[in-house]
């Protein structure tokens, strides 16, 4: 066991690597009464073009497949409720998945080291038939469906649409009805022995906990598993241009309000480590100074009439993309995208204002640092962190190191012409 101290923070996270490759992460919480816990694997929704579990076939899956796969999971052999099973124990469970990872999660205030075992065992115990697969395609077809009728989801998703060519980040996590129409129970196995593997995964528990006795838990538990060596994950991605794909596009629903969000596409990525965390927390606080609510941007968005308090802007970056979305409710989108794109051209031409960083880099810490009394946040993060080679604990060091220079450098080359891109919801 190591253990990781960070005196700023005063935080200890303890660490164990097990022989078949799981990362085990905890961090005790005195005084908490609540224990969270992820089991999650590097697996997500962009991951549909990979070599084989022990192969050196290449497979093509079908989009969606792995928000198929998080669904399946809940389903036992035994036909055990784990749901329900979590419920007897005085837990709540849940599960998602993102463009790059699965998780399967609980939190509960007592019986945590049983409740720890049945997650463990429920993810590492698939049963995919014809018939339940089968099943399962009228239910998430219907998801589908229901997210295809929701406005909101349909412009942040036409937003990414019109930034990428090829990169499947562009598809809908949850794919399309026709998408999964095509998913078999064999591709479901084929995508659970190659991505579901201990070595692929992490297991991070924060809470009240003893990490001695957690560790002891899981290690007895893996070795009652066989899990031969695994081969190292091998993944194709497409060819991606680093200009947009469409300039602009333009979505008919039945909205009382229109909509818009403008983004810019990344041009560098494949960062990971340090240098990730460093430029994903330059433009998240360029972004918090460019259109934060206390600023003169956010002011005359409003006074203009060009935005509401559904207002919001965000930046995502991963291993193989990344691009920020500012936007939402509009009277005006074409006139709120101008506006926006102005403003963001007016500060590249400028000085960055020191006092202005200084405020919205406190803030930025503050906000951190409330976050961190909630187990949920801490657990969410952590992972996503550590398999980009980041450290979630650094964030706050991180944010107090980046300067002026490193931040006008980022702010010229984030926000760069071929990278902009708007999509407006306009009602029917």
């Amino acid at each position: 066991m190591e253990t990781k101290r960070f005196d700023q923070l005063q935080e200890t996270v303890y660490h164990q690597q097990l022989a078949n490759g799981l990362n085990v992460y905890i961090l005790p919480k005195e005084g908490f009464n609540k224990t969270f816990a992820t089991f999650t694997t590097k697996y997500g929704s962009i991951d549909n073009h990979f070599k084989k579990h022990n192969s050196d076939e290449w497979l093509n899956v079908p989009d969606g497949i792995a928000h198929f796969l998080e669904h399946k999971m809940f389903e036992q052999p035994d036909g055990t409720d784990v749901f329900q099973a979590f419920g007897t124990q005085g837990a709540m469970a849940n599960a998602f998945t993102s463009f790059t990872a699965t998780a399967y999660l609980f939190s509960s205030t007592s019986r945590v080291e049983e409740n720890l075992q049945t997650l463990i065992d429920f993810v590492q115990t698939p049963a995919f038939t014809d018939e339940n697969v089968e099943k399962e395609k009228g239910i998430i077809g219907q998801e589908i469906r229901m997210y295809d009728d929701n406005p909101d989801w349909r412009l942040y998703f036409g937003l990414i649409e019109n930034m990428y060519h090829q990169q499947p980040v562009k598809i809908d996590i949850a794919g399309t009805v026709e998408s999964i129409a095509k998913i078999t129970k064999e591709h479901l196995y084929d995508c659970y022995r190659t991505f579901y593997h201990p070595s692929n995964m992490v297991l991070f528990i924060v809470g009240p906990v003893d990490p001695e006795k957690i560790f002891q838990l899981v290690e007895d538990n893996q070795r009652q598993k066989d899990y031969t060596n695994k081969q190292a994950i091998e993944r194709k991605y497409p060819e991606e241009p680093q200009t947009v794909a469409k300039k602009e596009e333009v979505l008919s629903m039945p909205v009382k309000t229109p909509k818009c969000l403008v983004g810019f596409k990344e041009r560098t990525v494949h960062r990971e480590g340090e240098a990730m965390l460093r430029h994903e927390l330059s433009v998240q606080l360029l972004l918090e100074v460019l259109f934060g609510k206390g600023t003169e941007n956010y002011r005359t968005l409003i006074e203009e009439g060009l935005i509401d308090d559904s207002f919001s802007f965000e930046y995502t970056e991963e291993h193989e993309f990344a691009f920020s979305a500012i936007g939402g409710n509009t009277e005006d989108p074409d006139g709120f995208a101008i506006r926006v794109k102005d403003m963001i051209d007016q500060a590249k031409q400028q000085a960055l204002d020191e006092t202005a960083i200084e405020r919205a880099r406190k803030k930025r810490i503050g906000s951190f640092l409330k976050a961190l009394n909630s187990p949920e946040f801490i657990a969410n993060q952590f992972t996503r962190y550590q398999f980009n080679g980041m450290d979630l604990f650094s964030i706050v060091p991180t944010l107090e190191s980046l300067s002026l220079d490193e931040l006008k450098q980022v702010l010229e080359e984030h926000f760069h012409d071929e990278g902009f891109t708007k999509f407006k919801v306009v009602a029917k």
